[in-house]
């Protein structure tokens, strides 16, 4: 066996064609490394489709590098050397091949850089951590950014990246005339719509599945097709997805960005995200290609549509990145409303009588997605009025999605949807009643429960559990968001209503939150 002088590691989530070390020449010096581990695939009950797409991706990477002259050792989940933890693998790999140099990417999840930084520490051989040269800011900007503040505003964040990287602007102003077109991405789906298809491949993942069921991994989830993977596990099909993006559903992005509908599993939205996390694509080059397209395409893509895409990427995916590195590890352990109850047991299975959770929790099993409205106004909106604990919470979103990396993951669902860290990031808590997912969606329109009533009657115990879950967190949290100035028009609202009617309203609230597995 020849002898290395240095081995590069790569993780999971670092499979970036366009780093610099795939750039030069391979040099017969150099061995890379990469493993599929058990401690990886069950620190959290992952999604099957992640679990595959990850190990899919990974393959087709150290392929696709392989043909190009540059040495792969490559530790399958089954292969008979492999230790099944990154440590004890990498230790014998050093002694057989007697590495003189360790390099490899920085982690982008806390845990992970712990991790290394103890292994690192003990290795009596040189060793580097080098930037993995995907993300445009690095960990700690939103400090430098802010200084001694206490609440980071994404807006400020975002037109700074916008200036930086020359974005949607008309010399030093912003295109069209305005910073965000938020305002303008929320519509509803009209009664009759044509969406085109998703762009969807035939990765045959038969092996890899196979590979999964022998080695007993838990899961979530399921796979409708193992010769049939849907998503993009090469750069060549994440280029495909992000070229028919542009050209098939970019034009009404922006407007429909919100909008849901059991009829609708993925409108017109990128799905681009699972490539991005894994780092296939380069978040600028995917930004350059929106602006160039909108340019060369003005009579059919307006700067609406585009904005709200790029300001997803340039703006909150780089924002929450920064955050999450500002806050852990403590942020991790954040629970502002001290909630403490167990997550509902139908969100693993979807056998729930409320049609929104229904659905967006089917399509969460099924495709191992739902869209960020889905995310943020139905299931993490449901879990805050039910007080279920943040814990519960990450561990479901983190498991369930094939986009979900901790960095992105914690942030979204602590910050923004369970707004655990106090607001921090939110200026308020993002809950609302049944009106709001009746006014994005059709869900309410087929479900059991009725979307205007707040509590049972003796005719009918029909009443939408969001209303009086939703009354019923105001009241409970009064004290912590009475002087939050974005929260006193509800305040108002809720303090006009009849002293009996807010009796009915609170004791529907107890009923359902003393049953909420049988919803």
């Amino acid at each position: 066996m020849s002898t290395k002088k240095t081995l590069r590691f790569l993780l999971g989530d670092q499979l970036n064609y366009k780093h610099s070390w795939f750039t030069k020449k391979p040099d017969a010096d150099v061995l890379y490394v990469m493993m599929e581990v058990k401690t990886e695939s069950e620190y959290v009950c992952h999604h099957l489709q992640k679990i595959i797409g990850f190990f899919a991706a990974m393959r087709q990477f150290k392929e696709h590098f392989e043909q190009k002259g540059f040495e792969f050792l490559y530790l399958r989940l089954d292969d008979k050397n492999n230790k099944q933890d990154f440590k004890q693998n990498l230790d014998w790999i050093i002694k057989k091949y007697k590495i003189e140099n360790f390099e490899m990417l920085e982690p982008d999840e806390y845990r992970l850089d712990l991790y290394f930084k103890d292994y690192i520490n003990d290795l009596v051989i040189d060793a580097r951590v080098l930037d993995s040269e995907h993300f445009l800011t690095q960990r700690n900007d939103l400090q430098e950014f802010f200084g001694k503040k206490e609440k980071y505003l994404l807006e400020s964040f975002y037109r700074r990246m916008r200036k930086k990287y020359n974005i949607l602007l008309d010399k030093d102003k912003p295109l069209g005339g305005k910073w965000n077109f938020d305002l303008t991405n929320r519509k509803k789906y009209p009664k009759k719509i044509d969406i085109p298809a998703h762009k969807a491949f035939a990765n045959d993942v038969t092996e890899i599945l196979q590979m999964i069921e022998k080695q007993k991994l838990d899961y979530i989830g399921r796979l409708a097709d193992a010769k049939s993977f849907e998503y993009p596990i090469t750069r060549k099909q994440a280029l495909h997805v992000l070229d028919y993006f542009l050209k098939n559903l970019l034009q009404h992005f922006g407007d429909y960005q919100d909008a849901m509908s059991e009829k609708i599993i993925f409108g017109f939205h990128s799905r681009l995200s699972f490539a991005l996390n894994l780092k296939i694509l380069d978040p600028l080059e995917v930004i350059e290609k929106a602006q160039e397209y909108m340019h060369a395409h003005a009579d059919s893509v307006d700067i609406s549509q585009v904005e709200g895409f790029i300001r997803q990427i340039l703006g909150w995916r780089e924002f929450m990145r920064s955050f999450y590195w500002v806050k852990m590890p403590q942020f991790a352990k954040t629970n502002f409303f001290d909630n403490h109850r167990q997550l509902p047991k139908f969100f693993w299975d979807a056998n729930t009588k409320m049609n929104c959770l229904k659905n967006c929790i089917e399509n969460s099993l099924d495709n191992a997605y739902a869209h960020h409205i889905q995310r943020l106004m139905v299931t993490g909106n449901f879990l805050l009025l039910a007080g279920v604990h943040p814990d519960e919470v990450d561990l479901w979103y983190l498991g369930i999605y094939i986009d979900a990396i901790e960095w992105v993951e914690i942030t979204n669902t602590r910050a923004m949807s369970q707004w655990a860290d106090g607001g921090g990031l939110a200026t308020k808590p993002y809950v609302s009643s049944a009106n709001y997912i009746n006014k994005m969606s059709d869900y309410c329109k087929n479900c059991f429960y009725k979307f205007q009533k707040k509590y049972n009657d003796d005719a009918q115990e029909d009443a939408c559990p969001f209303n009086s879950l939703y009354w019923n967190f105001l009241d409970e949290h009064k004290d912590k968001l009475k002087n939050n100035m974005r929260m006193s028009m509800v305040y108002n609202v809720w303090n006009k209503i009849d002293a009996v009617e807010q009796a009915k309203i609170l004791k529907q609230a107890k009923l359902y939150l003393d049953n909420l597995q049988n919803l």
